[in-house]
């Protein structure tokens, strides 16, 4: 009869050993998990990050190249001012020939 629940013990205690060996597996599988999901998400937020840093670059990249296209077109505005004017003034315009070889051809 002793016996009896000496092996009846045993087994308990094994079976105790068995279930805490489980929920420890059970647990580091979890936690594993948790990370896991942690540097994905964690990943997921970077690329983020670097998407919306690429989007500004690209946006200041757009504004430069608008800031250029307005420049050339106040060139060509400008241009056409000047060209407009030297037609209107003849030999008379802004840019001065005095100095160039060409002087005596415009006199």
């Amino acid at each position: 009869m002793e016996l009896y629940g000496i092996n009846y013990a045993i087994h308990a205690f094994n079976n105790a050993i068995n279930g805490l060996k489980n929920d420890i597996v059970k647990a580091i599988n979890n936690g594993m998990n948790g990370l896991n999901n942690s540097k994905n998400e964690i990943e997921n937020a970077i690329y983020g990050i670097n998407n919306a840093i690429y989007g500004i670059k690209n946006s200041i990249c757009g504004i430069k190249n608008a800031i250029y296209g307005i420049n050339n077109s106040l060139y060509c505005i400008d241009n056409a001012i000047n060209g407009t004017n030297r037609i209107r003034n003849g030999r008379n315009s802004h840019i001065s020939f005095k100095n160039h070889p060409l002087h005596v051809f415009t006199n």
